[in-house]
């Protein structure tokens, strides 16, 4: 990931709303979510959850696909793992050691497709 494409995946999550949002749509899992059902969930006006994904999706941390009537969210999970390897690229001063629970679960997120999310809440 580059270093723009991650400022604007942070910014995306500098929102307490936008974070619940993209965290609740982590535990989910890659089955996702119908924005009125994310909606009731999270207790978001109908009109701000509609900018807050449209944010969530442009900065490509969300997906989204038409079933019927409504429009599945689901977490974007290779983004995810992107933005955590980004973050952790230069840790630790050349001291693999320190960063080792950390990277643990940078290398499960980045195996991760929404199926293995016990993994990495045990993490």
């Amino acid at each position: 990931m580059e270093s723009k494409a991650a400022a604007n995946a942070l910014g995306a999550l500098a929102h307490e709303g936008r974070l619940g949002i993209f965290r609740m749509l982590v535990q989910v899992g890659s089955s996702g979510m119908a924005a009125g059902d994310i909606s009731r969930a999270t207790s978001i006006l109908p009109n701000t959850l509609s900018s807050s994904l449209n944010i969530l999706s442009h900065a490509d941390l969300i997906v989204s696909r038409r079933e019927g009537r409504s429009i599945i969210y689901s977490a974007n999970y290779g983004a995810m793992s992107g933005l955590l390897g980004f973050l952790m690229e230069d840790c630790c001063g050349g001291n693999p050691q320190i960063c080792g629970p950390l990277n643990d679960i940078v290398a499960k997120a980045a195996a991760c497709d929404g199926t293995c999310l016990t993994e990495l809440e045990t993490a």
